[in-house]
């Protein structure tokens, strides 16, 4: 029947692209944190058990030194390398808030060595070296949140511009072209009334 269309997918795919595309980027994201946050859990338990070993400071004074090395390594490899193409303005804000969340999750890394150290009596090497390691586990999860959240900011997406075909853009132009003339053409000039005769009466 005339006036009726076909409906299109055009909207429900864009929408379902731009999803796929985002859980991407998602992935893309959380491979290279982990890739940074790999090497920094390396350079972690390195410091901690060198400085343990080394110097005989407590188990937790050495892991917070290790956790305070470690995040200074991190923040070099996520500026550069995980969130490179993030807002690099406000460098100022965003080291603060780096340092910021960090603290947080290094009470959160060093309070489960804590815990197991001082709470149960777990303090072995293997054990104090099994709990920093959960310990990390859980701060990189906040980490990873935070991070991604308050520090390295995504930069605004620029809406596309919709680009105009030039056949329609003619056809529109030669149309209004068209109706511009037609409203100019000049007109017939209005017909005047014809003078009635007068009737004579016969006398």
């Amino acid at each position: 029947m005339v006036g009726l269309t076909k409906p299109t997918r055009t909207g429900a795919c864009t929408t379902m692209g731009r999803g796929s595309s985002g859980f991407r980027r998602l992935v893309r994201e959380a491979a290279k944190f982990g890739a940074v946050g790999g090497a920094g859990l390396l350079v972690n338990l390195v410091v901690f058990n060198l400085v343990r070993h080394l110097s005989g400071i407590p188990v937790v004074r050495a892991s917070v030194i290790a956790t305070i090395v470690s995040i200074a390594f991190n923040y070099v490899g996520f500026r550069y390398f995980t969130y490179r193409d993030r807002d690099k303005g406000g460098r100022t804000k965003e080291l603060t808030l780096f340092l910021l969340f960090s603290a947080v999750g290094l009470v959160i890394e060093n309070g489960i060595l804590y815990t197991a150290t001082y709470g149960f009596g777990w303090d072995t090497p293997l054990q104090s070296n099994v709990f920093k390691f959960i310990g990390i586990g859980i701060a990189t999860l906040f980490r990873f949140w935070s991070y991604r959240s308050w520090v390295f900011r995504a930069l605004p997406v620029r809406e596309p511009v919709a680009v105009v075909p030039a056949a329609a853009t003619s056809g529109s132009t030669a149309l209004s072209a068209g109706a511009e003339s037609f409203l100019e053409q000049p007109r017939p000039p209005a017909q005047q009334d014809k003078p009635r005769p007068t009737a004579h009466r016969v006398g």
